[in-house]
């Protein structure tokens, strides 16, 4: 008996859970069938606005808000969220006369956000709406509505926010995606804005910011012993050692791997010089240059380490795979 209603139980759960996904893809599809010339008014407003974009909403309304204005901040448009009960006491302050405000409620009737209308209206500042009730007092008091209506929601009672608020967060959405269009907004300006995330590290980071410079640098001169050169490597750890010029231009460079292999062909390296081992004529990137790409090049070629030089190719640096990685660059 138990069995059997585990089983019922997980094909219901099935069954609305794909009723639940129709039924959102629906109210969306429905907003790419009806979406208008208000929506590209809406952008016009939104992208001429000299001060920020104030989203409001209450209850399940409120947290698509901060969504939204949160994905409106990460893509070049200045934003924030206002909460419309914060507001009538106080934070209505925050919002300014060349502020754009975005309201959304799905009735459009929410007393929170009706009864401070009337003071954005009279201080001047544009109201675009989302809601569904197209006749509703917040539609009618907006300069600009976009319609979030819905046939009905995915809840099997037809009562709680779910493809209203999808469909809210779409519109969101959709507004972000133009305006970051419209402004020229692109993945560089995304990373200064996401800073610690994956793409931020990738996009920012550059191989001054994680090279190792000064006396960090393994160097030795081509008339070096190989006791010298192996010295230099075991004292700065970056399991190879540049090998430059007095005047510390890039001649070559030797790694543990050239060690191990000389060592497999049992040459006798206690009297040789290091312009003898050296492999002339290294791979090198510049200080100003990306991270990401200095790991890119380290792929290509199969190397641990590179060494960094400066405008003149003198050296400057030199990081390894660990650097990088400590780095999070990859």
């Amino acid at each position: 008996m138990i069995a059997d209603l585990r089983v019922f139980r997980a094909e219901q759960a099935l069954a609305l859970a794909r009723q639940t996904f129709l039924i959102e893809a629906a109210a969306v599809s429905a907003l790419a069938q009806r979406v208008g010339n208000e929506f590209a008014e809406a952008v016009q407003l939104m992208l001429a606005c000299q001060g920020r974009v104030v989203v409001m909403g209450i209850g399940k309304s409120g947290h698509i808000g901060r969504k939204i204005a949160a994905t409106l901040a990460s893509t070049g448009t200045p934003a924030l969220f206002v909460h419309p009960a914060e507001a009538s006491h106080g934070d209505l302050g925050m919002v300014r006369h060349d502020d754009v405000v975005v309201a959304i409620s799905n009735s459009g009737e929410s007393q929170e956000l009706t009864v401070i209308l009337p003071v954005l209206g009279r201080q001047g500042v544009p109201l675009i709406a989302i809601t569904g009730g197209l006749q509703s007092t917040l539609a009618r008091q907006a300069r600009i509505t976009l319609d979030s209506s819905v046939a009905q929601e995915a809840c099997p009672l037809n009562l709680a926010p779910t493809a209203s608020t999808t469909a809210q967060l779409a519109i969101g959405d959709a507004l972000a995606v133009a305006l970051l269009d419209a402004r020229g907004f692109c993945a560089e300006d995304f990373a200064r804005s996401h800073p610690g995330g994956a793409l931020g590290r990738k996009l920012l980071t550059h191989v001054s910011d994680v090279m190792r410079s000064g006396d960090a640098v393994p160097a030795v001169a081509p008339d070096a012993s190989f006791s010298q050169l192996m010295r230099e490597m075991s004292n700065k750890g970056l399991g190879a050692s540049a090998v430059v010029d007095a005047d510390r231009r890039v001649l070559g460079i030797f790694t543990d791997g050239d060690l191990r292999r000389l060592i497999e062909k049992g040459m006798d390296l206690r009297s040789a010089r290091v312009l003898d081992l050296m492999h002339p004529n290294p791979r090198t990137v510049r200080a100003q240059a990306l991270a990401v790409d200095a790991a890119a090049l380290m792929e290509q070629f199969q190397i641990t380490s590179v060494l960094v030089v400066d405008d003149d190719g003198l050296l400057c640096g030199a990081l390894n795979t660990h650097d990088l990685m400590r780095a999070k660059v990859i």
